[in-house]
């Protein structure tokens, strides 16, 4: 088990703040584990309760009963399957704001998020878990976490048979149980159909009309599969930048899976040198740089964007931070170079920086606003 001291130091500090913290994150990505690592450090009493658990449930028949007498850290796992437990929340948060803390697990953000917008606007603070990060299994274990993912019990498992197995079985159980489970009443097949054919299209733009057509629905009907899968944290749409150019710029998403060991695992590809031959290969790494990057710099889902032209010009990753703009690249070689589309995004764009991560072993200047940067060197050099 590894100790995930980043998020922990970020869940004090939330914890300080709000009287509600909310954990999200995909199933199995470790927000149990993350809390019971985190209860000794805070050095109060702590209640858990686990929704899934037939013996909690009943001991929160009546939840105004069962909390309001508790001090300290509350602890409620899987709150998503409660939804009017938020009510309760708002009315113990506002009464006990120093004696009482709420912690909140839940493994989709759609019915948690609505829920908690309208019960406790002003006094829940969100925190999204990642899976397991580069900083924090080591850059020497780079090439073993792209190919197995995030997932720690995938990361962590003792062979690479046993982690693909580990992946496999997710994916069933994740379609067949967990989303019925959220009220995402898609029928599993289908569902996993998607979600393969969107593995193909892992890093492109999204395309409604060819997706509706592949399955002979309605381009309404993908886009709710599309969203169910981002609302539980397995792809993510990166929103397009757009603003007032002399330009026609793409307007739709682009999708990614966002774990790399889920986008090899409906790929079919089980190993290292598969993954090497494999046509996704330059896609999967750039999807594994982008998170590495998101997750490295800490960097909340508003603040991320691609943009690209219909004219050629594109640019992965763009962070907008206040005023500032930057800007990151990923390109799968070792001798990287300023493109055309590069400076294209310089300008148009007002980038303070272009940062192109690579595959090289050096971190070196490109140009004025530009460098590269190795990605065996990017907890370091990421700054």
């Amino acid at each position: 088990m590894l100790a995930r001291t980043g998020h922990l130091d970020g869940l004090r500090h939330l914890l300080g703040r709000y009287p509600v913290v909310a954990i999200l994150g995909a199933r199995q990505v470790g927000k149990t584990t993350l809390a019971r690592q985190l209860i000794p450090t805070l050095r109060m009493r702590s209640t858990v309760f686990d929704l899934e658990d037939p013996r909690d449930l009943a001991r929160l028949a009546d939840p105004m009963l069962a909390l309001e007498p508790l001090t300290g850290l509350v602890v409620l796992d899987e709150v998503q399957r409660r939804p009017e437990l938020f009510p309760v929340l708002r009315v113990l948060a506002d009464r006990s704001r120093r004696r009482l803390r709420f912690l909140v697990l839940g493994s989709a953000s759609l019915e948690l998020l609505r829920q908690s917008s309208e019960s406790l606007a002003g006094r829940i603070a969100h925190y999204i878990l990642p899976g397991l990060s580069l900083d924090e299994v080591g850059v020497a274990h780079m090439a073993r976490l792209w190919l197995r993912g995030g997932f720690p019990r995938s990361y962590l498992a003792p062979s690479g048979a046993l982690s693909l197995d580990w992946r496999r079985r997710f994916i069933r159980t994740f379609l067949e149980r967990d989303l019925p489970q959220l009220g995402i009443g898609v029928p599993a097949p289908t569902l996993h159909r998607f979600w393969s054919m969107l593995a193909h299209y892992h890093g492109q733009i999204w395309n409604a009309s060819e997706f509706g057509r592949s399955f002979g629905v309605a381009d309404t009907t993908v886009r709710r599969y599309l969203d169910a899968l981002t609302a539980t944290f397995v792809v993510r749409q990166l929103r397009p930048w757009s603003e007032n150019l002399r330009k026609r710029q793409v307007k739709a998403p682009k999708v990614y899976l966002a774990d790399s060991g889920l986008l090899h695992t409906l790929l079919d590809i089980e190993t290292a040198d598969v993954l090497e031959r494999h046509p996704k290969v330059g896609a999967s790494w750039e999807g594994f740089m982008l998170e590495t990057v998101i997750q490295q710099l800490r960097l909340r889902p508003e603040q991320c964007y691609f943009w690209a032209t219909h004219g050629g010009a594109e640019l992965d990753l763009l962070v907008v931070d206040g005023t500032r703009r930057i800007g990151f690249e990923f390109k799968r070689t070792t001798v990287p170079a300023l493109t055309r589309s590069m400076h294209a995004a310089l300008a148009d764009l007002n980038l303070s920086l272009l940062t192109v991560v690579h595959a090289g072993s050096e971190t070196f200047q490109l140009g004025p606003r530009a460098r590269a940067v190795a990605a065996r060197r990017i907890v370091e050099d990421l700054t």
